[in-house]
């Protein structure tokens, strides 16, 4: 089968996408509202399920467990932590990973999804709103995620992915009302979508660079403490299958100290961690990332 042409980066995703742009609209109304509905049993509410859907689910579960192995775990752990990232609504598992690894096969080059080099309003939040993307594409599915591809549970789950939070929102409206679900749905949501658009854009734009990888990937304090850790970039770049992205003392990795808590209680094994002193792990071919590479990039 020939491989499928590449939709992503700013020359090749055109249109207006219409329902994720009145989404995101509806979202960052919600989140204003918010404001006028101070109610502190909400705002906790609201502060629990970021943590599940930032570090249980988009750190720990999409990014270094789905899209790049760097530990292992039950299948059951496997999907709840799914279905935690789906309550961050940034969609579901073979969209998000399909997505991430061409990232990582393209960064800041064309056919990047979401390079600030196209613009950092393109990287943050732009690259979303124009264009399908890969979110039907089966033939990138087969080609960049085949091992969620072949999973009925993530494939399900990558279709229904939006429910979670219907279900979680009518809860929140039986439990506490309005300010709960402005709170725990709206406001909680559109932080969360933020903070890890800014790894996509303030992370390739200003900090520091440890490691020389072939992209403009930066390490950044401030997007870490936001996104659990996922603002150590340039190390991640560097060493994408590594589960610790902050390797220095210093560099607080939330989503680290959960796996790391996980593995004493026997729930994950086989945890990959790279080294400060490393040799930078890349190629410059354009191989997807997947399971068999998981050797090239960790120690």
């Amino acid at each position: 089968m020939a491989a499928p042409t590449l939709m992503y980066g700013r020359k090749h995703q055109t249109g207006l996408n219409v329902i994720t742009f009145v989404a995101m609209t509806a979202f960052h109304i919600g989140a204003i509202a918010a404001l006028f509905y101070v109610d502190i049993g909400a705002i906790v509410t609201a502060m629990v399920l970021w943590v599940m859907a930032g570090s249980l689910g988009i750190g720990m579960a999409y990014h270094r467990l789905l899209t790049h192995r760097g530990y292992k775990t039950y299948k059951w752990m496997e999907y709840f932590l799914t279905l935690c990232a789906t309550l961050a609504l940034e969609g579901g598992p073979l969209f998000w990973v399909a997505t991430h690894r061409v990232h990582h096969q393209k960064s800041d080059r064309d056919g990047d999804p979401h390079t600030p080099r196209e613009g950092g309003w393109w990287a943050h939040m732009g690259w979303i709103m124009f264009g399908q993307g890969l979110h039907q594409d089966s033939e990138v599915f087969a080609r960049y995620v085949p091992d969620l591809y072949r999973d009925p549970f993530h494939v399900w789950i990558s279709k229904w992915h939006w429910m979670s939070n219907v279900v979680v929102g009518l809860l929140l409206l039986a439990f506490g009302g309005i300010p709960y679900v402005l709170w725990g749905i709206f406001f909680r949501t559109t932080w969360g979508l933020h903070s890890t658009w800014l790894v996509n854009s303030a992370t390739h734009i200003w900090g520091s660079r440890r490691f020389n990888t072939r992209d403009d990937s930066t390490n950044n304090w401030w997007v870490a403490l936001l996104a659990f850790g996922e603002g150590w970039h340039n190390n991640h770049h560097a060493h994408p299958v590594s589960a610790r992205h902050g390797l220095a003392w210093y560099e607080l990795d939330v989503n680290w100290i959960f796996i790391s808590l996980l593995r004493m209680l026997g729930l994950v094994w086989d945890v990959k961690v790279a080294k400060l002193t490393q040799a930078v792990p890349y190629e410059e071919n354009d191989r997807p990332v997947v399971e068999d590479e998981e050797e090239d990039a960790v120690a």
